[in-house]
């Protein structure tokens, strides 16, 4: 096995961020040579990203650190047609102003994880929209589609799972993989971007992009995936009951995020803290062999780490201590998710409106397995109510098992 020498690979390899790359000792070369441009394309499919898109962010905050230029390629164009990797159906079509509103949503985390400004490792942000929206089709499909073969196009895991299970894939999203490979070739040109990144369903695109750039330009081009992230019980990585865990605070609170982390499979603190945190390897050792108590300590420092670095140190601070007072003292903290009460409504319904079960028949069945409690009392009736008569002398903690709360306020 060839021994890396660029600080950037040694890193991703040891921190479990590299799946595949298309010539890694090549790659490693080019990286010794000087500062190499890189990026990671985000479509705009919703106001915020969520935390499957985290492993990506911390990629290129780590390649930035290492002394290379993050480039963060909104898809605004992409967006316009939908990629179909990973999806048995096609993708909701979304309007100029609703892909713009979410742009503007998800642009905000960036800042939080890169460094941005026009030296020559600060990371920069560009719209694919920019080059997309200008092509004139004909002269593009003479100049690009004739180094796109339909019998390989066929051959890639995005149109094969949709062909397999015998669903429909239009012609728009078949032509997501020759538009991702374009923007590769753009951004060669424009920023002279050498390497493009992405999770494990996209190393189809990347390697179109690559061979694209030799083809039709004689780039020498390079590509990396990240592996698939899934929990130690074989869950995917940032879905929970409530829905998807979002990077942006408004889509969900920062206590809720803090959460998230804090409960952790024991078996997934170790990589997690590698991926998700910037804690040193001999630090993450001494962690990820806890038992008891001391894995319990790991997964907040988890927690703690995590929360810090997408949401800042107040927010990390304030759901740290809300979490020691809610669950070490038992009392409400401050920091609690809220929803509000103006009239009659049942326990149920308040689980699902403060994202505290899925659906009302999950949140009826939580009730009668006994899992639910109204101020730290078991609720065993599942059409109980609660009345704004209820919450005169304050909020009310309502409770989802050991490790899920919120308060009930009056509007």
């Amino acid at each position: 096995m060839t021994s890396l020498r660029s600080d950037f690979l040694n890193a991703a390899k040891a921190r479990g961020y590299v799946h595949q790359c298309t010539d890694e000792t090549q790659l490693d070369e080019r990286l010794m040579a000087g500062v190499v441009p890189a990026y990671i394309g985000f479509d705009c499919t919703a106001p915020s990203l969520h935390v499957g898109s985290l492993v990506s962010i911390m990629l290129l905050r780590l390649l930035q650190k290492s002394g290379h230029k993050p480039i963060v390629l909104m898809g605004g164009g992409t967006t316009k047609v939908g990629d179909p990797s990973g999806k048995d159906e096609s993708r909701k079509l979304l309007s100029d102003a609703d892909i713009a509103a979410n742009m503007a949503g998800i642009k905000t985390v960036f800042s939080r994880f890169l460094t941005f400004g026009n030296g020559p490792t600060d990371a920069v942000m560009v719209n694919n929209a920019d080059w997309l929206d200008q092509l004139s089709y004909i002269t593009f499909l003479r100049e690009y589609g004739c180094h796109f073969t339909i019998n390989r196009m066929l051959t890639f895991d995005s149109v094969k799972m949709r062909l397999e299970r015998e669903q429909p894939l239009t012609f728009l999203e078949f032509n997501y993989m020759i538009l991702q490979a374009y923007d590769f070739v753009e951004l060669a040109g424009r920023h002279g971007c050498l390497l493009q990144m992405g999770g494990s369903d996209q190393w189809g695109n990347i390697v179109n992009g690559v061979e694209l750039g030799r083809r039709a330009k004689g780039h020498e081009l390079f590509g990396l995936t990240t592996p698939l992230l899934t929990t130690s019980s074989g869950a995917k990585m940032g879905k929970t009951a409530a829905g998807a865990v979002w990077l942006n605070p408004d889509m969900l609170p920062p206590y809720d995020y803090w959460q998230f982390w804090r409960n952790t499979e024991d078996g997934d603190v170790g990589r997690f803290l590698r991926l998700f945190t910037e804690l040193p390897e001999d630090e993450i050792n001494r962690l990820e062999t806890q038992e008891g108590s001391g894995i319990n300590e790991a997964k907040k420092i988890l927690a703690n780490e995590a929360t810090r670095m997408a949401h800042g140190e107040e927010a990390a601070l304030a759901a740290a201590e809300t979490a020691r007072k809610t669950f070490e003292e038992g009392t409400m903290g401050e920091d609690l998710p809220t929803i509000s009460l103006s009239g009659e409504e049942t326990v149920y319904a308040l689980l699902v409106k403060a994202g505290l079960a899925a659906s009302n028949g999950e949140a009826r069945r939580l009730i009668k397995g006994g899992g639910v409690k109204l101020n730290d009392v078991a609720v065993t009736d599942e059409m109980k109510k609660l009345t704004p008569a209820d919450l005169a002398s304050g909020p009310a903690k309502l409770s989802a098992g050991r490790k899920k709360h919120a308060l009930v306020k009056l509007a």
